[in-house]
């Protein structure tokens, strides 16, 4: 980690991972057999992008793996476009133009998670329409 890094300079990034956190929950909720295995993947994803964040010391004073409850009563179909939803402004929030090489490959392998994630939601929504 650089010795001039300050997370606070970087508040984009609390915002990601609010979003990530809560993309997290609405897709840990394996209810929908055929599809449980992308469920898995995507939240699996998320933790990744949740840890990458943690170790490089973005603290907002929240536990990474907590959140607001979602809305119980939206289908299987709209929690995933939610978590869709979700992982989009996650993943422009960190996408932020950034100058130093540490955070850029930082930025790089939060993107990559967040990318994976949003692919294994898609793959659910693909698997859940068959």
């Amino acid at each position: 980690m650089p010795r001039d890094w300050r997370p606070a300079e970087h508040p984009y990034y609390l915002h990601a991972m609010s979003d990530l956190r809560q993309a997290r929950a609405y897709l840990a909720r394996q209810d929908y057999p055929q599809i449980m295995e992308d469920e898995r993947h995507a939240v699996a994803e998320i933790d990744a992008a949740l840890g990458e964040m943690q170790r490089a010391a973005f603290e907002d004073g929240k536990q990474p793996w907590r959140y607001e409850q979602p809305d119980a009563r939206l289908s299987p179909t709209d929690r995933f476009h939610k978590a869709l939803e979700l992982l989009g402004s996650a993943r422009r929030d960190a996408s932020h133009q950034e100058d130093d090489p540490w955070v850029r490959d930082l930025q790089h392998r939060i993107l990559h998670h967040v990318d994976a994630a949003h692919h294994a939601v898609q793959q659910a929504i693909d698997d859940a329409l068959r």
